[in-house]
C-alpha cells in the first residue's frame, strides 16, 4: 500500500505593510492634530482674556507675529476701459495744393517721406507764375521812373521853372505806380515765390511731418488749384479719440487722467488726461468721443492704431482694509482692533468686498483706528 504523505498548509500571507500603513497615516494624523492643539494651546497660553480684551505679553513669541495698521481714508479710482484709435490732428494735417495751373516738373518726395518745414516737395513750370513775375518786375520798373519824375518835377517846381500842376500830376503817377508795385508784390506773396523763380513755382511744406498721400507724378498737368497733390501729416502731436458709452457719458470729464495701452505696442503704457469731450453721441454707435492729446517724439504712435484708453474715475474717500484683516465669526465680519498697547478687541464691521487687497468698510471703523492686519487668526477670545 502506498502511504500519503499529509498536506501541510501554506502560512497566510501577511498582513503587516496595509496594516502598518493605516496605522502610520493615523498616527502622522494624530501628530497633526496634537501639533495643532499645541500650537493653539501656546497661543492661548500667551494671550490673558478679560471680558473680551484681548493682552498679548510684549515679549511673546505671539506678539512678534503680529502686524498692525492704523486705519486711513483712501481714494480709489473707477476704472473704466473703453476702445480707443489714434488719430493724427486736423491742425497738423495740410493738404498741399498749387495756387496757379502748371506742369509738374519734379517729384522729390513719395508717401512715406519724412519732411522738414520749407522743404521743396514739387516743382511746377507755370505760365501764370511767369505773368505775375514779369508783373512784379514792371511795377518795381513803373514805380522806380514815377519817383525819378515826382524828384524832377519837384525840383523845377522849387526854382520856379513848373507849374504845381505839373508836380501834382507827377505825384498821382508816383502813388498809382506804388499801388501797382504792392498788388503785384502781393500777388508774388500769395504765390510763394523766391528771387529768381522766373515761370517755376516750388511747393514748400509749411510743417514739419510725413507725408501720408502723393496724388500727382512728374509730368502731369494740374488744371484744379483746389485738388491737394499731397498731404503732409504732422505726427510731433497725435489724439487718442476713446468711445465712451451713452450709459458711460456722465461719468466722463475733461480733465480725468487716463491710461492708454496699444495692442501693438506690448508693454507700453501712455499717460494723459482728457482735453475735450465731444458735445454729440454718434447716433450710429451710441458713443461719445473724448480727445486725448499725446505727445509722438519718437513717432511710434501712427494714425489708425488701435488703443484702450482706461479713464480712471476718481471715487469719494472710503475706508478700506486689507482682506487679511478680516475674520469670520459666524455670520458676521468681525476684525481685531487695537484699544492699548498689546491689547485687542473683536469689532463686528460691515464691509464691500472687492476684487483686490482691500475691501471697503461702510461701518464699524473709523480712520485712524488701528487693526490687525497680519496673524489675527492666532488671537482668541473664547
Amino acid at each position: 500500500m502506498h502511504q500519503i504523505a499529509p498536506v501541510t498548509p501554506s502560512p497566510p500571507p501577511p498582513r503587516s505593510s496595509g496594516r502598518a500603513a493605516r496605522l502610520l497615516g493615523g498616527g502622522l494624523l494624530a501628530c497633526a492634530i496634537l501639533s495643532g492643539v499645541a500650537t493653539s494651546a501656546m497661543a492661548s497660553a500667551m494671550v490673558r482674556n478679560d471680558h473680551g480684551l484681548l493682552t498679548v505679553a510684549a515679549d511673546s513669541p505671539l506678539a512678534a507675529r503680529l502686524s498692525v495698521n492704523s486705519v486711513t481714508l483712501a481714494s480709489p479710482s473707477r476704472t473704466i476701459p473703453v476702445p480707443g484709435e489714434i488719430r493724427a490732428e486736423p491742425s497738423q494735417s495740410v493738404s498741399v495744393m498749387t495756387p496757379v495751373a502748371g506742369a509738374i516738373l519734379s517729384l522729390p518726395v513719395t508717401a512715406g517721406d519724412h519732411v522738414t518745414r520749407g522743404q521743396v516737395l514739387a516743382e511746377l513750370a507755370s505760365g501764370d507764375m511767369a505773368l505775375a513775375t514779369t508783373d512784379a518786375a514792371k511795377a518795381r520798373a513803373g514805380l522806380d521812373y514815377a519817383r525819378r519824375a515826382l524828384l524832377r518835377a519837384q525840383g523845377v517846381a522849387s526854382v520856379g521853372g513848373a507849374a504845381t500842376r505839373d508836380v501834382e500830376a507827377a505825384r498821382s503817377a508816383w502813388l498809382q505806380a506804388q499801388a501797382e508795385d504792392d498788388r503785384a508784390t502781393a500777388r508774388l506773396a500769395a504765390l510763394r515765390a523766391q528771387p529768381g523763380q522766373g515761370g517755376v513755382i516750388r511747393l514748400t511744406t509749411p510743417i514739419d511731418g510725413t507725408v501720408s498721400a502723393v496724388n500727382t507724378a512728374p509730368g502731369a498737368f494740374v488744371t484744379d488749384p483746389t485738388a491737394p497733390l499731397m498731404t503732409v501729416t504732422g505726427t510731433q502731436q497725435v489724439w487718442a479719440v476713446a468711445a465712451v458709452p451713452e450709459n458711460l457719458t456722465n461719468t466722463v470729464h475733461t480733465g480725468q487722467a487716463v491710461d492708454i495701452t496699444f495692442p501693438a505696442l506690448p508693454g507700453r503704457t501712455t499717460h494723459g488726461t482728457i482735453a475735450a469731450i465731444e458735445p454729440v453721441l454718434h447716433s450710429d454707435t451710441r458713443t461719445l468721443q473724448a480727445r486725448v492729446v499725446l505727445a509722438n517724439d519718437d513717432d511710434t504712435l501712427k494714425p489708425g492704431m488701435f488703443a484702450t484708453v482706461t479713464i480712471l474715475s476718481p471715487q469719494p474717500p472710503r475706508i478700506m482694509v486689507p482682506q487679511s484683516a478680516l475674520l469670520m465669526n459666524n455670520d458676521t465680519v468681525t476684525v481685531f482692533v487695537e484699544v492699548a498697547p498689546h491689547a485687542y478687541r473683536r469689532r463686528d464691521i460691515e464691509i464691500i468686498y472687492d476684487d483686490g487687497d482691500l475691501c471697503e468698510v461702510t461701518s464699524g471703523l473709523s480712520a485712524g483706528d488701528r487693526v490687525v492686519t497680519q496673524g489675527a487668526v492666532l488671537l482668541n477670545d473664547d
